[in-house]
């Protein structure tokens, strides 16, 4: 029979140690990110990748506008000194009403179904890989699960390129009046998949993906070590109940402020990779690498011109660390628990 789970009956999933750090949300505590942890019940595998990408879905469709905003804001006046272009975003809540005003509704949910794509399977490989790399006890050495997260999130964003260079081309087309960057006029997800296929091949669909893993390393370490630090400094502030929702959510602002000034530099580069045009030979018209861009916009646009959209990638990032985190978490309890019912061991 299949072993579903790796503790006693007699274990609650509420009284064991969690060192999932940014994964484990209600009502367990994280030891300490560096510190030595008891390794927590675990779930099997290929339950874990679909739980953590059904999680991770479930909050993308609440934070999309938020990440069609960001990616507009990102790349309007791409390599063009400030003031010397016309500004249709001057913030995200300005932004979100030209967007619903000028696209419709539909227009702030632009690219959703490849975002869940994508989410579901970066994060279903992010989040699984990560716990399995805890139920081995790789997070029990000394930085393990720094480490454990970068890996992890590097992993996850090499398989699930493709669906974000996708979700950046279609994000990034809107109506001329309002319409920033290059506009590659995708017909829809699978109509880009196939033209991006037709004009440069498969290596093609991972055009960008050397600006999206240091980006997802980056963001995923530090939201880990950010978030369990954070969480366990809200609730020995005793300011709510352990088992509060509003300690996830405090814990999320707090890691959400360091991510947001780690990544946001990564994230334009990588949006500027994905979306830039390519020429006749397969090769980037406006970047030819990551180092590339980031010299490019640091001498045009300034050092400012990294933290482009820096706005809504913190808006994005807490709610969307609660809301995949909690809905990760509940669901791992009701497996462990369903596991506990029928008594497997």
């Amino acid at each position: 029979m299949t072993q579903h789970l790796k503790t006693s009956p007699r274990d609650s999933v509420f009284n064991v140690q969690s060192s999932h750090g940014m994964a484990s949300t209600v009502p367990v505590v994280p030891r300490g990110v560096f510190s030595p942890s008891t390794p927590p019940p675990a779930v099997w595998p290929p339950l874990d990748f679909a739980l953590g990408a059904l999680a991770c879905c479930a909050a993308c469709v609440f934070t999309n506008p938020l990440e069609v905003v960001k990616t507009r804001l990102q790349l309007q006046g791409e390599l063009c000194a400030r003031g010397s272009y016309q500004r249709h975003y001057h913030g995200v809540l300005q932004a979100l009403w030209v967007v619903g005003r000028t696209d419709g509704l539909r227009g702030l949910q632009k690219g959703l179904s490849v975002g869940l794509i994508y989410q579901g399977v970066m994060n279903g490989v992010r989040l699984g890989s990560y716990s399995y790399c805890e139920t081995l006890g790789f997070t029990r050495v000394h930085g393990g699960s720094l480490l454990s997260g970068a890996v992890a999130g590097a992993l996850g964003a090499f398989i699930a390129s493709p669906a974000y260079l996708v979700k950046t081309h279609l994000q990034a087309q809107a109506v001329e009046a309002i319409a920033v960057g290059h506009q590659h006029n995708h017909l829809g997800v699978s109509d880009a998949f196939v033209t991006i296929y037709r004009r440069e091949g498969v290596i093609g669909l991972w055009r960008g993906v050397n600006g999206a893993v240091p980006r997802v390393m980056v963001g995923s370490a530090v939201q880990l070590a950010t978030f369990t630090s954070a969480k366990d400094w809200v609730l020995k502030s005793q300011w709510f109940s352990s088992d509060s929702w509003l300690t996830a959510l405090v814990a999320a602002m707090i890691s959400g402020v360091a991510v947001a000034i780690t990544m946001t530099p990564f994230d334009v580069i990588s949006t500027r990779l994905y979306n830039q045009p390519v020429d006749e030979f397969r090769k980037g018209r406006l970047y030819h690498s990551f180092s590339d861009c980031l010299l490019k916009v640091c001498q045009t646009e300034g050092v400012l011109g990294l933290y482009k959209g820096m706005g809504p990638v913190f808006l994005r990032l807490a709610p969307h660390t609660v809301l995949s985190m909690v809905f990760w978490d509940l669901m791992r309890q009701r497996a462990l628990k369903y596991d506990l019912s029928q008594g497997r061991t």
